[in-house]
């Protein structure tokens, strides 16, 4: 079993609220849901209105298959609207 873990570090830069950096995130949270088939929650910055940092796990019996879907994840993530992507760090065990 393989444990892939992404913690993605973003900036929500036309955010004027909470509320607006709220509905950027939970859009995101949910695409990436769907679309990877992940658990995906927000783990830091959670009281900042142009900040957040989301925590992604995959589960696989296939190591080559959780390195690929995190990479997808990251490219995804970056060509989203509304959110820039500052940082990444992938884990596996």
């Amino acid at each position: 079993m393989t444990v892939g873990v992404l913690t993605l570090d973003l900036a929500v830069y036309e955010s004027q609220s909470l509320k607006d950096k709220r509905r950027v995130i939970k859009g995101l949270k949910d695409r990436l849901t769907h679309r990877f088939r992940v658990s995906v929650a927000e783990v830091d910055h959670l009281d900042s209105w142009q900040r957040a940092v989301l925590g992604v796990a995959l589960v696989s019996n296939d190591p080559v298959y959780v390195h690929g879907s995190l990479d997808r994840i990251v490219d995804f993530v970056r060509g989203q609207r509304g959110v820039s992507l500052i940082d990444y760090e992938k884990r596996t065990c």
